[in-house]
């Protein structure tokens, strides 16, 4: 099924479509953004997403001569990709980020010190394809791929049940390589206090770009609210990403994802994760806390810090009992290593520990 703008199932009372006066393109939504909706915490919205593989510059920015070229037919091109690639919605080569992204949801209640919990609740692809790309010397190997010096964008097929991902051996062979699929937004912030939109490539304490691939169906993703409402966005749709995201982009493909937003006072806030510096994930078995920084180093550092408070507000652990058990018990993971601020994630097990009450 084509979930087309509007068509098929849309779960959520307040739905926002992706066309190009409700998006942004390469830059993510700040304090002086006006809001597109606003909804009372404890609402769901549902957001029609688009990837931005087969709508960038150096992909000829025609989605349908694009996708037609790997034999996807008119209809199923997305027809907001379309639109949103024939706009003048600005988008500076070089300058701005690739992804696009919701302009901001005012969450009633919302104020400064708080944090929104934005839960996953579903996640619909809208085509059966999506697109893992190389380009601009970015990646774990930058001076070895993409090895002509131009864009690769490896166009990826899903299964018929829409459970994995198809990929061939060599160029041109059957697609005999399969992966399983498990579709998540890389992008999923609130604004900053800042007056002026940040680049969508870089995530920050706000959330943004931060490709946490634990962000599944039933995560939920704490974040620090910066202005009064929060002003929340989602954007950059992913059908599959392995830790690290090592060429670049993960496989790209649009979503029609709904989120709920809740907002966590400031004094629970603090009762239940101590005092955030950053984003903080929990799935139904872990909490997932983060380290951000241009260096791999740092980001690591970051989040071993925010592992060892997070366990002292939530548990009342002590500092060095806390830092041998993550060293005895905990992954530390490589969200990603390609988007200028480099990522770390842990997964702390909440069946290791007794249960807060």
């Amino acid at each position: 099924m084509i979930l087309q703008p509007g068509t098929g199932p849309i779960r959520a009372a307040s739905y926002l479509p992706a066309d190009p006066d409700a998006v942004l393109w390469g830059r993510l939504p700040c304090s002086a953004d006006a809001p597109v909706a606003t909804v009372e915490s404890g609402a769901e919205v549902t957001f029609d997403t688009i990837s931005h593989e087969g709508i960038l510059e150096d992909q000829g920015r025609d989605p349908r001569a694009f996708f037609g070229g790997h034999g996807v037919g008119e209809d199923g091109v997305l027809a907001d990709a379309i639109a949103l690639a024939a706009s003048p919605v600005p988008h500076v080569v070089g300058v701005d980020g690739p992804h696009v992204v919701s302009r901001p949801v005012h969450i009633s209640g919302a104020r400064v010190g708080d944090l929104l919990a934005m839960t996953v609740v579903e996640t619909l692809p809208r085509v059966p394809y999506g697109v893992v790309s190389n380009r601009h010397g970015r990646g774990a190997l930058p001076d070895e791929f993409p090895a002509s010096g131009d864009t690769v964008s490896v166009f990826t097929r899903v299964s018929d049940d829409g459970a994995r991902g198809l990929l061939p051996l060599v160029e041109g062979g059957d697609p005999v390589v399969s992966f399983p699929l498990a579709p998540f937004l890389g992008i999923m912030g609130v604004a900053p206090a800042a007056g002026e939109r940040p680049h969508s490539v870089p995530p920050g304490a706000y959330g943004g770009n931060i490709d946490i691939n634990l962000l599944t169906v039933g995560a939920t993703l704490y974040l620090p609210v910066q202005v009064d409402g929060a002003l929340a966005y989602v954007g950059d749709p992913h059908f599959a990403q392995g830790d690290g995201e090592v060429s670049l982009t993960a496989l790209e493909a649009s979503l029609r994802a709904t989120i709920r937003f809740d907002v966590v006072p400031r004094e629970d806030a603090l009762r239940r994760f101590g005092e955030l510096a950053g984003p903080l994930a929990e799935t139904t078995d872990h909490l997932v806390p983060t380290g951000l920084d241009p260096s791999l180093d740092v980001a690591l550092q970051n989040c071993v810090r925010a592992a060892i408070a997070l366990l002292g507000a939530r548990y009342g652990m002590a500092p060095h009992l806390a830092y041998a058990y993550l060293s005895a018990a905990t992954d530390f993971d490589i969200s990603q290593v390609v988007d200028l601020v480099k990522g770390v994630h842990a997964r702390i097990r909440k069946s290791d520990f007794p249960e807060v009450r």
